[in-house]
């Protein structure tokens, strides 16, 4: 936590804490205790102090402005940028016996003036609003009739124009400090650099809010980089071997391949859904309901799928493409193990997915600086996916932070074999230098390995390249092992592609260096076959559970999925799997004994307590 002054009300006090806000968190969430940063945070937001808060996905920030929105007087109002999921967020909270609603485009007049009257007669703890209809002027009149607890800014990073997820009327919520002065503000996120916090708070208006920020480590969350090969069947390898009947997200970069893999999936047994900006609205929120009610469904997306989504048991997050920045790919692998338990963040990419992202950013409309910094952040995921240390290491310094290593990603695991790859590199070089130089010639990375492989293509001997002095000389290496060689040194900045679309390739200024061979170069070794991509879950963070809790946990879990059907929400929102193991293990057989279970609040004891021993009393039996 750093700490970058208190409001100025001057009011906030780090050393007080408020006996309502514990009895609130047992008696409604039934969690005995805050984790980490909550405490003081919400302390800070109950004595009336803004707050930017960079907390990681399933650290629990929701808790950070709900717990003070029951403690203060009037209603919480969350700006949240989805509204596809303020139904979810609403039926969870009213299963815990919060008075929660929303205000959205999806309700018709008479739901929206039920909802607007309690707003005004006080009758609601929490209210949730998407930033387009807070900036409208009937909205803003609302709100100035009833009272108000606090704003909640949900998914702030929203409000950053280098961000991976930009939205344009997040930069209008400034406003609310005007004519709000006295009503405090907490922004909240699980992505920003430095750099994004310090943008977060000047274009919010949170210049003197305390700022707190959470350790990024998601330690359940085991990450897997693997280079690609045939990439449907090392998907399929994942599912089958490591994930199966397990819900997850599959992230692709474009739509047509979004569908096509989706197809893939279902063909192969495996019940997927496709989700991109492409497909009709009603089929984008039917899958979605589909994915966030039903058990085991696999959701394959472009990123426009996945912000805000509170689904706790999503196992895994595979990315079949290269992400464009570390900040996505952590806001996206953040998806996974949100309830704490083992997941996995698995990700392949090749040289071709470098060659498209280099091209996308210098096809780009923006000036030089935008590129520049288009530039940089595929660098650092490049680093990301090359590096032979610790990938959690790598991550986190990206963020500032920083950890021994991990034991937790292939690397650690696997450790993997570097070689210098400094002559190899120079008959690369070379290659494209000669057929630059000598013949006004550029090409793309397949025909410049079957020049160095000394293979007698029909290409090969049309253009006469088999009298070039590089040709069969990297007879030494595979196609495969070339093409890693290919995919670092543009990841190195080492080569470039071309800017005319064309995916050819060429020197850059750093070349120099190592064809004069003053420029080691160390790379990393892949292995020529495709080799097994998952670890078996007997080595998972979290131990199997005995085989008689086993059996009353899918007993619970069946109970579970009956009840939320008979409610018409997700599964999670009755429990989480994560309460349902800790009932299953502690097996118990009061009412009181039941209550100390941790998610257990009074009101889903109330609702639910009798119905839980009667299961657990008939396996007893």
């Amino acid at each position: 936590m750093s700490d970058h002054g208190f409001t100025n009300l001057g009011i906030a006090d780090p050393s007080i804490s408020d006996p309502r806000a514990a009895e609130i968190l047992a008696r409604v969430f039934g969690y005995e205790s805050f984790r980490g940063d909550q405490q003081a945070i919400v302390d800070h937001v109950i004595q009336g102090g803004d707050a930017l808060v960079l907390m990681p996905t399933g650290g629990g920030k929701s808790l950070c402005y709900q717990v003070p929105s029951l403690v203060r007087p009037g209603t919480g109002v969350v700006i949240s940028p989805l509204i596809a999921l303020m139904q979810d967020q609403v039926d969870a909270l009213t299963e815990l016996g919060v008075r929660a609603a929303f205000l959205n485009s999806t309700q018709d007049w008479q739901d929206t003036r039920d909802v607007e009257r309690a707003f005004v007669a006080g009758e609601l703890d929490l209210l949730y609003v998407a930033p387009e209809r807070l900036l409208t002027e009937r909205c803003q009149q609302l709100l100035s009739r009833g009272r108000i607890a606090l704003f909640a800014i949900d998914e702030a990073h929203c409000v950053s124009q280098w961000g991976h997820d930009f939205r344009p009327e997040y930069l209008g919520l400034s406003m609310l400090h005007e004519q709000w002065p006295n009503v405090p503000r907490i922004a909240l996120t699980a992505t920003a650099t430095d750099v994004t916090r310090v943008e977060i708070a000047e274009r919010l208006a949170l210049n003197d809010a305390r700022h707190y920020v959470a350790s990024f480590d998601r330690p359940n969350i085991r990450y897997h980089i693997v280079e690609k090969q045939d990439v449907r069947r090392q998907l399929l390898q994942l599912l089958r071997q490591e994930h199966a009947g397990d819900a997850g997200i599959v992230y692709c970069l474009s739509r047509n391949k979004v569908e096509d893999t989706a197809e893939f999936l279902c063909a192969q047994g495996i019940d997927a859904l496709p989700y991109h900006a492409g497909l009709g609205a009603a089929v984008r929120a039917q899958n979605q309901s589909r994915f966030l009610r039903e058990d085991g469904v696999v959701m394959v997306a472009t990123i426009a799928f996945g912000m805000g989504i509170d689904k706790p048991d999503v196992r895994f997050v595979a990315h079949i493409d290269l992400p464009k920045s570390v900040e996505g790919y952590y806001q996206e692998t953040g998806r996974a193990g949100r309830d704490g338990l083992p997941a996995t963040a698995w990700l392949a990419y090749g040289l071709q997915d470098v060659v498209q992202q280099r091209r996308m950013i210098d096809e780009s409309a923006g000036d030089d600086a935008f590129r520049r910094r288009l530039g940089a952040a595929l660098d650092a995921m490049l680093g990301l996916c090359e590096t032979v240390s610790c990938r959690r290491q790598r991550l986190l310094q990206y963020f500032g932070q920083s950890i021994t290593p991990c034991g937790n990603c292939d690397n650690c695991l696997t450790p993997p074999e570097s070689w210098d790859g400094t002559v190899a590199a120079q008959k690369m070089l070379s290659a494209i230098y000669r057929l630059m130089k000598e013949r006004g010639q550029r090409y793309g990375a397949g025909h410049l390995i079957d020049i160095l492989r000394g293979k007698e293509t029909p290409r090969v001997l049309e253009h006469g390249h088999g009298t070039l002095t590089v040709y069969g000389i990297g007879q030494d290496l595979s196609e495969q092992a070339w093409r890693s060689v290919l995919r670092q040194l543009l990841a190195q900045g080492l080569l470039m592609v071309d800017q005319e679309g064309y995916g050819t390739l060429a020197l850059t200024d750093l070349s120099r260096a190592v064809l004069k061979g003053e420029r080691t170069l160390m790379l990393r070794r892949e292995a020529d076959k495709p080799v097994k991509t998952t670890t078996p879950r007997s080595k998972s963070l979290q131990p199997d559970l005995p085989r008689a809790a086993q059996t009353v946990f899918e007993a619970l879990r069946t109970w579970r999925a009956g009840i939320a059907r008979s409610h018409g929400v997700p599964a999670y929102v009755i429990f989480h799997d994560a309460t349902l193991r800790e009932i299953a293990l502690a097996m118990p057989d009061t009412l009181e004994d039941l209550g100390f279970v941790s998610g257990v609040g009074i009101k889903k004891l109330e609702s639910y307590g009798e119905s839980i021993l009667q299961c657990i009393a008939e396996l007893a039996e």
